[in-house]
């Protein structure tokens, strides 16, 4: 299982510090997993796109698709590559700005007491068996270093962004990342 460190870095991540965060209002407990995805541009994998949009250095006239990521300040905690490779951009423990306008069993503004973690892909393509295994390991670190993260506190980006966001989509598989947390490798 992934270690987490006390300044709320995970230990196995490499480290990719993001601008884009902040303190969490004081009071706010970290309660909820929020999973996303994320391709750039939209179905290309690898390379270092991600990266650099999370950290506000991605050049915007690279590609077309990217003219309407200008000027916006977006991160989430961690990326899990798609061969499981895990990158952080912000310490747990500060509020990563991943969510936008967002609500989740009536609290809105979901960045102030969540965990974001991006997945590299899409909606409709399958994500990789090294991703699963990877948010599975991630996870269970999260829901002893934050025990307000159960797993009926995992959701996905679409769920407390319903009618603006899809993410991660109809190809993630929640069955087989439960099944996981429970240890076992889901049959399907």
């Amino acid at each position: 299982m992934a270690a987490i460190l006390e300044d709320g870095w995970l230990e196995s991540a490499e480290r990719c510090p993001s601008p884009n965060c902040n303190e969490r209002p004081t009071g706010k407990t970290i309660d909820l997993l929020v999973i996303h995805n994320i391709s750039l541009p939209p179905g290309e994998f690898g390379g270092a796109c991600i990266r650099e949009f999370f950290c506000n250095t991605l050049d915007c006239d690279a590609h077309p698709y990217f003219e309407q990521l200008r000027g916006m300040e977006v991160s989430a905690h961690l990326l899990i590559e798609r061969s499981g490779e895990i990158v952080q951009f912000v310490p747990f423990d500060l509020r990563a700005w991943h969510a936008g306008q967002s609500c989740f069993e009536g609290r809105d503004n979901c960045n102030d007491f969540s965990i974001g973690i991006e997945l590299e892909g899409t909606d409709e393509g399958p994500y990789t068996g090294a991703q699963y295994t990877s948010l599975a390991g991630v996870t269970k670190a999260l829901m002893q270093a934050y025990p307000g993260i159960t797993r009926e506190r995992i959701t996905g980006h679409s769920d407390i962004a319903p009618g603006r966001k899809t993410d991660p989509g109809p190809a993630f598989d929640w069955r087989r990342y439960l099944d996981l947390l429970n240890g076992e490798e889901s049959t399907v």
